[in-house]
């Protein structure tokens, strides 16, 4: 027979595992439908869980889309930092940066469903009720160009200091660009896979970032 603390601990575990099931049930459902067309009802027939235990570990659909959106975002950036850990030392620009992109295109497979709500966010109005989600999307496309920024950086580095600051500063919103244009053609099941647009997103920054370099 269990003691008190024992019943605490198992009951604390649960509602861990709880929370943890709603989140990812709503990213799920969240990504495919939409947040304006996220229904209770929906949510609790993808979780399994009683409309009871979404009310107990959130306050509203604007206050578990927060979550949901910190925790997608929280997993995206980490899994990014894991893909470029030991970046290759050496050769060109267009191989540094083909290195980077080709592991930044598994990720984006691996992260579909928080990539396709974010640009749902993005391209809509329906989350005015979740200001603290908004924040969130503004802080991930903030930091999202900030990483772009680090790996166009990153691989013309060898020029020096000052012009990779400037090519890095110059090309991150076009690469942020390609990048989203990538995911939108994965969901789009356009038939060409993300590694070769990865692959082509990295010729053109190389060449673009080649021609800044010359134009200086």
């Amino acid at each position: 027979m269990q003691t008190s603390a024992q019943q605490a601990h198992t009951g604390n575990r649960r509602g861990r595992r709880s929370r943890q099931e709603i989140l990812e049930s709503a990213a799920r459902v969240m990504a495919a439908r939409g947040y304006a067309g996220t229904s209770m009802s929906a949510l609790v027939k993808e979780s399994g869980l009683p409309k009871s235990a979404f009310y107990y570990h959130f306050d509203s659909k604007a206050g578990l889309l927060s979550a949901v959106m910190e925790q997608g975002a929280h997993g995206f950036f980490e899994a990014m930092r894991e893909a470029h850990r030991n970046p290759p030392q050496g050769g060109t620009p267009r191989e540094r940066l083909g290195w980077y992109l080709d592991r930044t295109g598994e990720v984006l497979e691996n992260r579909e469903d928080f990539l396709r709500l974010l640009l749902v966010l993005v391209m809509s109005h329906e989350a005015a009720e979740a200001p603290e989600a908004l924040r969130t999307v503004t802080s991930v496309r903030d930091e999202g160009r900030a990483y772009m920024r680090l790996m166009i950086r990153s691989s013309f580095i060898d020029e020096g200091e000052d012009i990779a600051d400037t090519v890095g500063g110059a090309l991150s919103h076009f690469g942020m660009a390609g990048f989203d244009g990538s995911f939108v053609s994965l969901q789009s099941k356009d038939g060409k896979p993300v590694r070769e647009y990865m692959r082509e997103l990295a010729d053109a920054l190389a060449a673009l970032g080649e021609a800044l370099i010359a134009s200086r």
